[in-house]
């Protein structure tokens, strides 16, 4: 059995996986505001879904940079550094422990649905903050796992900013009062796909994905802002810049449980060849 963690800015989603990829069990709970909190909590959801020796391997997703040998470097959003789950975990499970960015196991669990592979797959998780992964023959790309686009600095209101600060799901409901899902103005969703743009512009250009595909909370309400942003990008892209295809999350708010899945299937098969 595989269990998967998706730890986000306000809440934690645990689930098991069986050996053909279906999700068996999940339960969720908030994402403490220390990780000496997170820990334990972690630890007590896992034991609810199964016991740590029916486990074939655990694997971690956490909103910031995580460090090749699986140390959470730093989340700005938790304000957690220099976390090693593995070490904390090391007394309940002794089985191989995967630690990754969530943005980038979103982009892989994406990736991963499509029916065919694209060459360049930006996945784009907009939450909390935002996440981005980018992942390149169906393997999350290693010169860009400790990417964070959504902390790149760009203009808004005047104003030099991080694209997350503006763009994402927390940035929503502080500028409208309102969480997304309350929101009803077209000339609103008109804004946040202006917001959303800004840093596509950027990337697309940078990065000349294939297929972008934008998943999280926000991701769930695609259908309000898509064909906004579809005019935008197609306005403001240079001709010579071809626009990739933008996709809506096949799982929005599981795509990291399924990237988890995915990595943790690709890791095994490597360490055991």
């Amino acid at each position: 059995m595989l269990v998967t963690v998706d730890t986000g800015g306000t809440k934690t989603l645990v689930a098991s996986f069986s050996e053909d990829g279906l999700v068996t069990s999940s339960v969720k709970f908030a994402t403490p505001k220390k990780p000496t909190a997170y820990v334990p909590e972690l630890i007590a959801a896992i034991s609810t879904l199964t016991s740590p020796d029916d486990i074939d391997a655990i694997v971690i997703a956490l909103p910031g940079v995580v460090s090749s040998d699986g140390v959470l470097i730093s989340a700005e959003n938790l304000h957690w550094h220099d976390l090693d789950m593995k070490k904390e975990l090391a007394g309940f499970f002794d089985g191989p422990i995967l630690v990754e960015n969530d943005g980038n196991l979103a982009g892989l669990g994406e990736a991963r649905q499509l029916p065919e592979l694209p060459d360049v797959c930006l996945g784009i998780a907009i939450g909390t903050g935002i996440g981005t992964g980018i992942v390149t023959g169906g393997k999350i790309d290693p010169h860009y796992r400790k990417s964070e686009g959504g902390l790149m600095v760009l203009e808004h209101d005047g104003v030099l900013k991080l694209w997350e600060s503006f763009a994402s799901g927390k940035a929503i409901k502080l500028a409208y009062g309102k969480y997304a899902r309350d929101i009803t103005s077209k000339r609103t969703w008109n804004e946040i796909a202006l917001n959303i743009s800004k840093g596509l512009l950027v990337l697309i250009p940078t990065l000349r994905p294939d297929v972008i595909i934008i998943g999280g909370s926000i991701g769930t309400y695609y259908e309000k802002y898509a064909e906004k942003l579809d005019s935008i990008l197609k306005a403001s892209l240079p001709p010579h810049i071809t626009q990739p295809t933008i996709l809506e999350a096949t799982f929005p708010e599981q795509a990291v449980i399924y990237g988890c899945y995915y990595y943790a299937i690709d890791s095994l098969a490597d360490s055991a060849s």
